[in-house]
């Protein structure tokens, strides 16, 4: 057995599990890879972007460490992964999602919640497609380009700051907003994030439908979006 030298200041990131884990979940379970398997996901959930978030099986098995904790001496690390997704599946912790690529199957797994069920739906109703992208080989169809995509079209190259930067402005501002923010910026041949985040600023603060209202000219627009940078 190895010891644990404590948790270090510098070491001490955590990752949140939901009551019902506590109150629901762990009382029950009496199977150690389960519970192992289960705590994995969590925490890799934790360290996914987007809103719908899985754990592929080949991902799992590929982790040396999980694979290591689960290998016991009747049981090779992928025999005992498979019976642990099997028991976290039929506990409903997780939902499975099976899919053919050009280099056979996988499986996917999410979390059993509102947003794991709708990606699963989905998938099943074919909503998803495969992206191309190892590290998340399928992804959810769009019928029009995101904003980092939309970004890079017109405003210039993504880099990691403009990237994190577009992601808070997810999170405060619609994707119509911004999109129709970067519609101006190009317009007016200003490409600029600063000048893109003072009109989304301008609509949150004042009301994006005062242009509307008066009227939606181009002289009365570029009159309008003027009185905003004159400053």
């Amino acid at each position: 057995m190895t010891n644990l030298s404590g948790f270090l200041d510098n070491q001490t990131k955590t990752t949140a599990l939901p009551e019902r884990f506590f109150s629901e979940l762990l009382p029950t379970i009496d199977h150690l890879g389960e519970l192992k398997v289960t705590l994995y996901v969590f925490w890799a959930m934790d360290h996914k972007d987007g809103r719908f978030r899985y754990v592929q099986r080949q991902e799992m098995l590929g982790d040396k460490l999980l694979a290591d904790g689960l290998r016991s001496a009747s049981l090779s690390a992928e025999e005992a992964l498979d019976e642990a997704l099997e028991r976290t599946v039929a506990r409903g912790t997780l939902l499975r999602v099976d899919l053919a690529f050009s280099d056979g199957m996988e499986s996917l797994y999410f979390l059993n919640s509102p947003q794991g069920q709708a990606a699963v739906q989905a998938i099943k109703s074919g909503e998803w497609q495969p992206s191309g992208r190892s590290e998340a080989p399928v992804e959810l169809r769009s019928h029009r380009p995101n904003i980092f995509t939309l970004y890079e079209q017109n405003i210039g190259p993504l880099t990691p700051m403009i990237a994190d930067t577009l992601r808070d402005a997810e999170t405060t501002y619609s994707e119509n907003w911004i999109e129709e923010a970067m519609q101006i910026a190009v317009e007016n041949n200003v490409r600029k994030w600063s000048y893109i985040s003072a009109i989304l600023e301008g609509w949150q603060t004042r009301g994006k439908d005062a242009r509307e209202d008066r009227g939606d000219t181009e002289k009365s627009r570029r009159k309008y979006l003027r009185g905003w940078f004159d400053d």
